[in-house]
């Protein structure tokens, strides 16, 4: 793993990305408008998130792909620190990117790489609400979220989750209410799952 970090900042931001290869991502997308398409799309979702990350100051831009570190694709290494994903479920996989990005900053958010809607101040907010709060989300209208951090490694937050359901979001913050966390919630977004998502809430 290639970690650029000559300055001390204290916010990790990291997002998960797939090597984009027809028919490996999108799927769901795919069945609507085709493996094709759906990797057109994928390619715009990722470039978009790509200049999200890169209008954010002051942070540690964490890249983590599914199958291999790709030197020489658009997300530059002047940029970002590029990571691979481990083994595991997705939790289990971002069990594993928090742990290392933790071990570099004070507080980390991960962000989700399909959200249209995402801008720049989304993610400044969340760093500024961390502030104040142990755990801020940013919940996407199909009951999951874009957007989670907090201010320490809370681990088990990640946990027993059904993921890619309409409950991942209620589970998160009940999981962390329990444990007496502050929790803190932004502007609910949408995610890019399905044609009318895209229809709807795409890129223009």
């Amino acid at each position: 793993m290639s970690r650029k970090t000559d300055i001390k900042f204290t916010t990790g931001i990291i997002v998960f990305i797939k090597n984009p290869r027809l028919g490996h991502v999108k799927t769901r997308l795919a069945k609507d408008v085709g493996d094709e398409r759906a990797l057109e799309i994928y390619l715009k979702l990722t470039a978009h998130t790509q200049r999200v990350l890169s209008a954010v100051p002051y942070v540690n831009r964490n890249v983590y792909y599914s199958e291999f570190i790709d030197d020489t694709d658009d997300w530059s290494t002047d940029t970002f620190i590029k990571g691979l994903q481990s083994n595991g479920d997705l939790g289990d996989r971002i069990k594993h990117a928090f742990h290392e990005v933790f071990e570099q900053n004070e507080k980390v958010i991960i962000i989700g790489s399909d959200c249209a809607q995402l801008s720049a101040n989304h993610i400044q907010q969340a760093i500024d609400t961390l502030d104040n709060n142990n755990v801020v989300i940013g919940p996407s209208l199909d009951g999951g979220y874009y957007l989670l951090g907090m201010d320490s490694n809370f681990q088990f937050l990640f946990e027993d989750i059904e993921w890619s359901t309409e409950s991942v979001f209620e589970t998160t913050k009940n999981k962390a209410l329990a444990q007496d966390l502050t929790v803190a919630e932004i502007e609910k977004l949408s995610d890019i799952d399905y044609i009318e998502d895209w229809e709807k809430y795409g890129l223009k």
